[in-house]
């Protein structure tokens, strides 16, 4: 009777060992179709990745190009920039300084005006140009 129980719990047992191993072969074989089907999604889309970071590299190049360009024209203007006011700068100044000395003796000689006054409801408002008159 012994050898009777050992043999059912030795079916017992192989037949638990044989549904685990049963069970075991369908996960692997899903977990090997789940990964099939990802990597044959994922080298689509990994080659877009790199196309797309190789076209944005190449915009990259051509936004450095347009700023060393613009860093070039900078660096020109504001050359000459140095170089105008440096030229003109100083006749110019001269010229600015007679035309205003012409002015004031021009001014001088004139006879000068009486001052204005414009009268508001009960205010008296100067006029907006008042002449200084030293002497």
């Amino acid at each position: 009777m012994a050898g009777i129980l050992v043999a059912v719990f030795w079916a017992i047992l192989v037949s638990f060992l044989a549904v685990a191993l049963v069970r075991l072969a369908q996960t692997l074989r899903a977990t090997t179709r789940l990964v099939t089907e990802v990597t044959d999604q994922a080298v689509p889309l990994l080659a877009d990745a790199s196309e797309t970071v190789r076209s944005a590299q190449t915009q990259l190049d051509r936004v450095d190009a347009i700023a060393s360009d613009v860093q070039e024209v900078t660096s020109n203007a504001s050359a000459l920039s140095t170089t105008v006011a440096s030229t003109f700068g100083g006749p110019l100044v001269k010229v600015a300084a007679f035309g205003y000395g012409v002015r004031r003796a021009i001014g001088r000689r004139t006879p000068a005006e009486p001052e204005r006054r414009t009268v508001l409801v009960g205010r008296t408002v100067p006029s907006a140009r008042r002449k200084k008159r030293k002497g």
